[in-house]
């Protein structure tokens, strides 16, 4: 398969799975519904939404939100331009899925931020459901819209020990961020490139100098 096919098709995979989930969620659960995902206590289906960033932060009001919705957006076309010149550059396989997993993330909640005001009437906390094209028209006009979160993973809440400084005696939970297939996809990318491709971001130069004190290394240890 061409890389450039690979890099499509992963992106595709990913909306589909994300649209897809999110549409599930959002006609299906009233606002703050949900259920135990696998009969655990710690990991759920818990419907959410926001008007900003990643993991349920926001930014900004109104004005961030047309901010943040117009960066992502710029976002996601530098980003398929430094794609497309990595696939003629021939870069490794494993760094192309990486920026495609971060660019569908993107294009998935630019998706929700974009459209889902226009297509879907409101998610109330109590009551029906939300309608996708309601009669009315959607809750809120282009770029406006809310994202889609859905897991959440409460894995410890309790008090925190009196001995740990600042936060000792209060209550502390750990891991409170809802999110979605978007964000998952993002933070997979964005993982893989640090952990695995952080010499993709380092000068000529820097790659020049590494490769010299390899070398050097391997000399000395010929000679010893």
């Amino acid at each position: 398969m061409k890389k450039s096919h690979l890099v499509t098709l992963i992106i595709l995979l990913v909306l589909i799975i994300d649209q897809a989930s999110k549409i599930y969620i959002k006609t299906t659960f009233e606002l703050g519904g949900g259920f135990p995902m696998f009969g655990l206590s710690w990991a759920k289906i818990h419907f959410v939404e926001n008007d900003g960033m990643a993991f349920g932060l926001s930014f900004g009001g109104v004005v961030g939100k047309y901010i943040l919705s117009i960066f992502r957006i710029i976002l996601v076309c530098v980003l398929v331009y430094i794609i497309r010149g990595m696939i003629q550059a021939k870069e490794k396989t494993g760094l192309l899925i990486a920026f495609a997993l971060i660019i569908a993330g993107a294009i998935g909640n630019i998706l929700d931020s974009a459209f889902y005001g226009m297509i879907f009437s409101a998610s109330p906390y109590h009551g029906n459901v939300a309608e996708m094209f309601p009669d009315g028209g959607g809750y809120a006009p282009f770029l406006r819209g809310k994202v889609v979160d859905m897991f959440y993973f409460p894995m410890y809440k309790g008090i925190l020990p009196e001995w740990i400084p600042f936060r000792g005696g209060k209550p502390f939970s750990f891991f409170n961020p809802v999110f979605n297939v978007a964000d998952t996809s993002i933070s997979l990318g964005v993982f893989s490139i640090l952990a695995f491709y952080r010499s993709f971001f380092k000068t000529n130069e820097e790659v020049i100098a590494e490769e010299e004190v390899g070398n050097e290394n391997q000399v000395e240890n010929l000679e010893q």
